[in-house]
């Protein structure tokens, strides 16, 4: 790097450096003054209002009012609306996002009316019966939510692309690194990237613009989102050496000063895979943010951008055993990062200059960053972190001097109430009932006893505040927000989910060993043998390395939902399996698809020839009927139903195979399209699904929703596989690809094209999941099912 690279980076930091100090003086002289104790005192007092009841004892402990817990999110929000609580939880929330996130005065014009708006449409949505049903994932957290908000604004294309590069970041992330948090972090960056955007908008912008728009700070959000878990967490960790983390430094602040992101070269380094992953993302991603900046902007996209990491870097390096950082090298950086990681999104966005937002957001960061090192000082202690609360923590018996952060804290709340929005009644309310909010979280995580010690250490210097703020701690109520709600429940939601789809692959690797087990067709010394050939064709086709999807789904729906003996049941799962596999012999003929190969092997036909392969078909769709009529401790007319129903579906399938044969080389439209996938393919899911239900005979409301799923899942699971053909491998996918382009046969891909098609498999993911929210029970199994179908690379 050049010198006058450097120089110029220099007085970039310089500057905003300067700038920071000048803030932190003012701070510094209010402290010392103690001049935010009586303000604050004030400012309490009349806060407190609204916010220590005096409820009789009837009430309090009428079942009606007594309050949910927040753990409970869909009791919570039911219970917020039944006592009349919801509107000012949800206008603070939003109030809340409109000063941190957006940098808004509240006392603006126009700001209310937005304000009110927005926490009116959250409203509603928290309201519908499929999104307040229990054990329902929220809609604002699930993939079918966001599919449904990306069809409303015409962003499908960005949100599809979103999903898959979220996929791709959870599977890369090492064990090193927290997962849930680092998506967490990354997903809450992309959705205030968005509002920002949502907010540059005039209101009078035409739907094509709208959508142009919000395309493209979905993927401007993902991309400056990146930074955080793929820059700052990854350098907190222990992924890399000190040594690979110098290296790592020098390439991130050389692509800042010089506009070009560096080759990686070379690393000797265990995760080596990984390291290439995210040089390619962030290279990516650079390119993209760079190509969308105005040119009068660049300069200052990469000058905040420096500043922000160089100010994380400082304290990156810092190292706790050195008693002798001062408090101008404790907290500087702290005001520089936190002010310049909001800076930066206006910058991202190519926003219009705006001299309030700068200002507001400047003095802002600090607040936030202050309330989140609180939170996370034992976390940071233990991994040997210099932040002002674990610094002060260590030296503050040795370093008279220092400052306590705490007083600090509260300093800054007083600047940004009266020096920052004029003492504003409204400001000061969000920002006291944020203060009090986190310091209730922080006692009910730490536990009484241990957040008394804290308050010990960092509240001594002003008892009598003290006693009044731990006072509104113990009895301040309504100060509870949704980004909070949110944020533990979307943790909850991505750990759950991880825990799940770990269940999910076991149970399914599990159950498929099981299967296998008891799969192939065993011989009796009576039998012929031409029989025994027909039988060794029959397990040749049965060996395949074939998921074993149906048989696993009926098995799940039986033994785990509704309590039927896996011992019961197995005849059923071989039928189904038999089924299956006849339809593929029969498929794979000369007369029909003519595949050389299935399930990574030659065809039957193709090891015998195609009179042995349908005969084989037709013994085994006669085995399947032979395993159903041998069901046994069942009600029989539950069984005679099942037979009927089976034979039934069986039909459909021919008719749809019929269908398919007719249509070759003609150009089908949607609605022909989608009858034969679900006659071809759907129909085995609902059977997978019904068969089950009716030996458990359960309601025919219940029926009809697990018939609604499989329409849809198996027509996302059709959709998926011809995207897979269209640009998958061979060798991944077991068959070969393009066989349907080749013979001119309509498929999903050439009726509605790649991307179309996507858009299409997405539309169905969420109708099967829709149909799964309508049933009695929750399913996680069937969730993960869909999850599997429509983000399987084979």
């Amino acid at each position: 790097m050049n010198e006058k690279i450097s120089a110029h980076a220099n007085a970039w930091y310089q500057q905003a450096e300067q700038k920071a100090a000048q803030y932190f003086a003012s701070l510094h002289v209010q402290l010392m003054e103690n001049r935010y104790v009586s303000t604050l005192t004030k400012d309490f007092h009349l806060w407190k209002k609204k916010h220590i009841h005096y409820d009789s004892l009837l009430s309090f402990l009428s079942s009606g009012k007594r309050k949910a817990d927040a753990l409970d999110y869909h009791r919570y929000i039911g219970w917020l609306n039944q006592t009349g609580k919801l509107d000012d939880y949800l206008d603070r929330s939003v109030s809340y996002m409109y000063m941190r996130d957006l940098g808004k005065d509240l006392n603006s014009p126009g700001i209310q009316n937005r304000v009110q708006h927005l926490a009116s449409d959250i409203k509603k949505h928290l309201l519908r019966p499929t999104t307040s049903k229990e054990g329902v994932q929220p809609e604002f957290i699930s993939l079918a939510g966001l599919y449904r908000w990306a069809q409303k604004e015409g962003v499908e294309n960005a949100v599809i692309w979103l999903i898959n590069k979220l996929k791709n970041v959870s599977a890369h992330i090492p064990q090193q690194m927290n997962a849930e948090h680092a998506q967490r972090k990354l997903i809450k960056i992309i959705i205030g990237v968005v509002l920002h955007v949502m907010e540059e908008m005039d209101d009078a912008a035409l739907p094509a613009e709208r959508s142009q728009r919000l395309d493209e700070g979905i993927r401007l959000g993902y991309f400056y989102g990146l930074t955080y878990p793929f820059i700052d967490d990854l350098l907190d960790s222990e992924v890399l050496n000190a040594k690979e983390k110098e290296q790592y430094s020098d390439m991130i602040r050389n692509a800042l000063l010089t506009g070009s992101v560096p080759d990686l070269g070379e690393w000797d380094v265990v995760n080596l895979e990984f390291v290439r992953y995210v040089h390619a993302e962030l290279r990516e991603a650079f390119e993209y943010i760079k190509s969308y900046q105005k040119p009068e902007a660049i300069n200052t996209f990469f000058e905040q951008s420096y500043v922000f990491f160089h100010a994380q870097d400082m304290d990156r390096v810092k190292e706790l055993s050195n008693p002798q950082y001062s408090n101008e090298e404790l907290y500087l950086p702290v005001i520089l990062k936190s002010s310049s990681s909001r800076l930066i999104v206006r910058s991202v966005i190519s926003a219009s200059e705006d001299e309030g937002f700068d200002r507001r957001t400047f003095f802002y960061g600090i607040y936030n960053q202050l309330a989140d090192d609180f939170a996370d000082m034992f976390d940071d202690m233990k991994a040997g972190a210099v932040t002002p609360y674990t610094y002060f923590l260590k030296y503050r018996d040795q370093r008279s001097d220092l400052i306590n952060p705490y007083e600090l804290y509260w300093t800054v709340i007083s600047y940004l109430i009266h020096d920052v929005y004029h003492s504003d009644a409204k400001a000061r309310e969000v920002i006291l009932d944020r203060a009090i909010n986190g310091l209730k979280r922080c006692k009910k995580r730490l536990g009484k006893q241990k957040y008394n010690e804290i308050m010990d250490i960092f509240a001594s210097g002003n008892p009598e505040l003290n006693r009044l703020i731990q006072r509104m701690v113990r009895y301040a109520d309504d100060v509870d927000f949704f980004d909070k709600l949110l944020r533990d429940q979307m943790v909850t939601v991505l750990r759950n989910n991880r825990e799940e789809k770990e269940y999910f692959w076991d149970t399914v690797k599990n159950i498929r060993q099981q299967i296998n087990q008891q799969l192939l067709i065993s011989k009796n010394h009576s039998v012929s043998s031409i029989n025994e050939s027909l039988i060794d064709a029959a397990n040749y086709s049965l060996e395949g390395d074939g998921k074993r999807l149906r048989p696993i789904i009926t098995w799940v729906m039986g033994v785990n939902e509704y309590k039927l003996h896996a011992s019961a049941i197995m005849p059923l799962l071989r039928s189904l399996e038999y089924m299956h596999t006849a339809s593929l012999i029969f498929d794979d003929l000369p007369s029909q698809d003519n595949a050389p190969t299935r399930r990574g092997r030659p065809t039957l036909h193709q090891v015998h020839n195609s009179a042995t392969a349908e005969l084989t078909g037709l013994y085994l769709i006669q085995k399947a009927i032979e395993e159903q009529s041998s069901l046994r401790g069942f009600d029989p007319t539950a069984v005679l139903d099942l037979i009927q129903y089976s034979s039934q579906k069986a039909g459909e399938m021919c008719i749809g195979q019929s269908m398919d044969l007719q249509s070759r080389g003609k150009a089908l439209t949607l609605e022909q399209m989608n009858t034969i996938c679900f006659y071809k393919t759907g129909i085995a899911f609902e059977a997978s699904l019904v068969m089950p239900a009716i030996l458990a005979q359960v309601k025919v409301s219940e029926i009809a929703s697990l018939k609604k799923y499989a329409y849809h899942a198996g027509i996302a699971f059709q959709i998926k596989d011809d995207v897979l053909d269209w640009e998958g491998e061979a060798g991944l996918l077991g068959k070969p690809v393009r066989k349907d382009v080749e013979n001119n046969n309509s498929t999903f891909v050439t009726i509605l094209g790649l991307e179309g098609a996507r858009r299409a498999m997405w539309g169905h993911y969420c109708l099967a999941m829709e149909a799964l929210n309508e049933m009695p029970r929750s399913n996680g199994f069937l969730v993960h099912l869909l999850d599997y179908m429509v983000n399987r690379e084979n």
